[in-house]
């Protein structure tokens, strides 16, 4: 871990932190002037000012679809709230960030808390996001849109055949890759994509039938 200069920070089902990209050459310092909330960590490159600004979660968020809609839609919220106060870069996506634990990296700490979402919403204006279905197709708002899109089609598709499951559960991942690769600038890796048309194709053939 520390030969790595970049690591993946989340894993597929549950994220631990936010990890935001902000270039511009005072990225390290840029948030206080914007009220931002205190990153924990800063990792900044020591060439152009550059940095990823992380946030730790105290309760991890569950990304997997199996996990309850309304926290991981609470938490896209705060996130796309939280990105735009600071300025950061919409089209990263979040994936791997710059390795604290690595020395190639100028590595500074801020807040030794880690942060639960409400306190975290203390500090943006959430006013934006009430009453809106669809989010800003970034961060965690690709995970809740991806759901939506797909059931959507998937409460209706259903009903021109009722396949088997295994073609069912081809066919809804199928439409799963077109809105990834069609929707969003930055698409989800496939594993977050299985595991949607899973979720999806499983819920609707067990609760849809001819009858």
């Amino acid at each position: 871990m520390f030969k790595s200069r970049y690591i993946q920070a989340n894993g597929p089902t549950h994220k631990y932190w936010l990890v935001f990209d902000v270039d511009k050459p005072n990225a390290s310092l840029d948030w206080y002037d914007s009220g931002a909330p205190a990153p924990n960590i800063v990792a900044t490159n020591r060439d152009n000012g550059h940095a990823h600004l992380i946030y730790g979660l105290e309760v991890s968020i569950r990304t997997a679809p199996d996990g309850r809609s309304a926290p991981l839609r609470y938490a896209a919220v705060v996130e796309n709230a939280l990105r735009e106060k600071l300025g950061a870069d919409i089209g990263y996506a979040g994936l791997i960030c710059k390795n604290p634990l690595n020395p190639h990296w100028q590595v500074s700490t801020w807040e030794p808390c880690l942060y639960d979402l409400d306190w975290l919403a203390d500090y943006v204006d959430l006013s934006a996001y009430s009453g809106r279905k669809r989010l800003p197709d970034y961060g965690l708002g690709r995970n809740c849109n991806l759901f939506d899109y797909l059931s959507t089609w998937a409460y209706k598709a259903i009903r021109l055949g009722w396949p088997e499951y295994e073609r069912w559960l081809e066919a809804c991942l199928t439409r799963a890759e077109g809105y990834n690769k069609k929707t969003f600038k930055e698409p989800l890796p496939q594993s977050e994509i299985k595991a949607t048309a899973k979720s999806v194709a499983r819920w609707t053939h067990k609760n849809f039938s001819a009858a």
